[in-house]
């Protein structure tokens, strides 16, 4: 049996404070393979950015050195994605991997995304929300599942309760 080598990793972060969790455990799995990382953010909804009640910078205020902040325009949105993945970039000290700020529905973008990147594996953070929620929120991770060919290696980022 001739196995496939993993040679792109593609690691889909969200704003929830676990991206840490997830971005490191990606990029391990990915370097004990000497594999290429691309860290991916996706812009779902730009409205949902510019909320007073919400900011989904909001999460990595200790971490990333950011604050609560509200957001104008898609220009400004997308600045701060960048800052984002730049911080983790350098926090995971290895200024090979790419980034990449994507527009679109989570599910369909990160599938999308790793078909055009060629990505081997996707890695990416399950919440692991209770049964009603999943029912009625759905999960990226599910649709993720149900949309790729992919293997998808999940990091359990469960909040303590």
């Amino acid at each position: 049996m001739k196995t496939k080598k993993i040679e792109k990793v593609l690691i889909a972060l969200d704003y929830d404070p676990s991206a840490n969790k997830v971005a490191e455990s990606g990029f391990s799995m990915a370097k004990a393979m000497n594999a290429e990382v691309v860290l991916l953010h996706i812009i779902a909804d730009p409205v949902f950015y510019s909320s007073a009640e919400f900011s989904p910078i909001t999460g990595f205020g200790d971490y990333m050195g950011l604050v609560p902040m509200q957001f104008d325009n898609i220009d400004e949105v997308k600045n701060a994605a960048n800052q984002f993945l730049e911080k983790i970039r350098k926090h995971l000290g290895d200024e090979s991997i790419t980034t990449r700020i994507e527009d679109g529905e989570m599910a369909v973008t990160i599938v999308n995304t790793a078909k055009s990147l060629h990505a081997d594996v996707i890695v990416m953070g399950s919440h692991s929300r209770k049964w009603l929620e999943n029912i009625v929120m759905g999960s990226v991770t599910s649709e993720v599942l149900q949309h790729t060919t992919l293997p998808v290696f999940i990091i359990p980022v469960r909040k303590p309760e």
